[in-house]
C-alpha cells in the first residue's frame, strides 16, 4: 500500500493524525480543567486585575463566586464565560 503513495503524500496524512490527536489532547485538557477551583489570589492573577477589582466584580455579579467555609473559591470556566469581546 505504501508504494502507491508519494513521500509527500505520506507526510500530508501524518500531519493530518498529529494534528487530530493534538486537537483531542487540547479538548481533553480544557474539559479537565475547567471544573478547577481557584482561590481569590489564583483568581486576580489570572485576570490580572487587583483584589479591590475582583471583589467589586463579585459584588455586582459580573462574576459567580463559591464559599466554602470562610473561603471564597471561582471556577475558572466561569471566569471564562464572563469574559466580554469588547470591539
Amino acid at each position: 500500500m505504501l508504494h502507491c503513495i508519494t513521500p509527500e503524500e505520506l507526510k500530508q496524512i501524518i500531519k493530518e493524525v498529529i494534528k487530530e490527536e493534538l486537537l483531542e489532547v487540547r479538548k481533553q485538557l480544557q474539559e479537565k480543567d475547567s471544573d478547577v477551583l481557584m482561590s481569590r489570589q489564583e483568581t486576580c492573577e489570572f485576570l490580572k486585575i487587583s483584589i479591590t477589582t475582583l471583589w467589586q466584580w463579585t459584588k455586582k455579579g459580573k462574576i459567580e463566586s463559591y464559599g466554602i467555609g470562610n473561603r471564597v473559591y471561582y471556577k475558572k470556566e466561569d471566569l471564562l464565560k464572563s469574559l466580554v469581546l469588547l470591539r
